[in-house]
């Protein structure tokens, strides 16, 4: 197989394949989106591909026909239809006030108005101007419009350390967004993605028809690369790595689904021959270290700590879950929800893995924190990694405050029997 350019940094779908780029296929999955339903939401962390899925529909859309040849989709859409497609995107800069957060807007409003060729009324504010700028479109282009919204959070997310000037971002954002459920009859798709999930009483107040995809299996690869894309289309790169250490570097990431590796790491790797954290250096977000540190949170607790899909439930500028924002920024991983119960605590340090279980005895008083890890399976779900387990059982007393059993049981790597 040929080597080809390494899309580092690149999130433009026509200079990937006009540059020839590895491009691993993500079209198929945006065929499903798109005759499966019209309005989605999607979380997934920086630097995971989220910018380039949406410049893949957007060119999807517009009809151009030739960056698609040889993909999946080329020979399943009908290349004679040209959609308008309305595009936002606040990942540039940074925006410190609502005034500035307006500016953004209208200038970004002006430049779908100018690429779509329509004229809006003058006077208009921001929501009318948008309204107007979808009804227009859809009346010039003969077809219903595309609306793609790119780091819709990130106005928000930079200024979450100043409440009052993050609550200000939120509600010129609302306004904005609420256009979509207003005029869903002139819009053929709407995509909306972030690293973030603010709840929809909060951002997205009356858009009841934004499905949310975010912890969906079947979506769980939209973004990032799977075992089997390394070996179909950077085969010519894995030469000389370690496929173990690659998977235990970089294969880390699960939303419910195919679990899939962190892409800007790979892509590093394949560059630069060696593993490191290159994701981290680039990728964590001031905003989440600048809270960290404000609540003074115990890092080791962040290691292989497994997310229930329930940290999402509630998230806003006024109420921020740590929990919440590791999972979400890509620290915490979603658990395997197919069995009954959830394991509290994973830990993977110096080469072992450590499994916790912490229970309140007054809540569940039948049999030991111990027991139900063994009973639930938890370390079967473990043992393809191949490291010694530790299965650490910790029960509470809500009456005495205190700690009233502490159990450990040791699994070898290569015996798999209790010691």
């Amino acid at each position: 197989m040929t080597r080809k350019r390494l899309p580092i940094g690149i999130q433009t779908f026509r200079k990937i394949r006009e540059d020839d780029c590895y491009y691993v296929d993500k079209t198929g999955l945006a065929l499903l989106l798109i005759e499966g339903g019209s309005h989605y939401f999607l979380s997934r962390p920086r630097r995971f591909g989220k910018s380039l899925l949406l410049d893949t529909i957007a060119e999807l859309f517009a009809g151009n026909e030739a960056l698609f040849r040889g993909l999946y989709a080329h020979e399943r859409w009908d290349w004679g239809r040209r959609f308008p497609v309305i595009r936002f995107s606040f990942a540039e800069g940074l925006l410190q006030d609502r005034d500035e957060l307006d500016a953004r807007i209208r200038d970004l409003l002006r430049i779908n108005r100018e690429a779509l060729g329509v004229d809006l009324p003058p006077g208009l504010g921001i929501a009318g101007t948008f309204g107007e700028l979808i009804r227009q479109a859809q009346a010039r282009h003969g077809e219903r419009v595309v609306v793609l919204v790119d780091e819709y959070d990130k106005p928000i997310l930079d200024n979450l350390t100043r409440p009052d000037t993050a609550r200000a971002m939120r509600d010129g954002l609302r306004n904005l967004y609420s256009v979509v459920k207003g005029l869903d009859a002139h819009i053929r798709f709407a995509m909306l993605t972030g690293v973030s999930k603010f709840s929809k009483v909060s951002l997205f107040s009356g858009l009841n028809n934004l499905r949310d995809i975010t912890l969906s299996p079947e979506y769980s690869a939209i973004c990032g690369y799977t075992e089997a894309d390394l070996e179909a289309v950077f085969a010519p790169e894995l030469d000389g790595l370690d496929r173990d250490e690659l998977r235990r570097w970089y294969n880390g990431y699960n939303w419910t689904g195919e679990a899939v590796y962190n892409p800007f790491d790979v892509l590093l790797l394949f560059k630069e021959r060696s593993f490191h954290p290159w994701w981290f250096e680039t990728g964590s977000p001031r905003f989440l270290i600048d809270l960290l540190i404000e609540r003074e949170t115990w890092l080791p607790r962040l290691d292989r700590q497994i997310a229930p899909e329930t940290l999402l439930s509630r998230f806003d500028v006024d109420d921020l879950p740590t929990e919440a924002l590791l999972f979400q920024t890509g620290y915490l991983t979603a658990e395997d929800s197919s069995n009954a119960g959830r394991l509290d605590l994973v830990i993977r340090h110096d080469q072992q893995l450590f499994l916790f279980e912490f229970k309140v005895v007054e809540l569940d008083p039948d049999g030991s924190a111990l027991e139900q890890i063994k009973a639930r399976g938890y370390a079967g779900k473990c043992r393809g990694e191949g490291l010694p387990m530790h299965l650490i059982g910790i029960e509470f007393s809500r009456k005495q405050r205190n700690v009233v059993g502490f159990e450990v049981e040791r699994i070898a790597a290569a015996a798999n029997q209790p010691t």
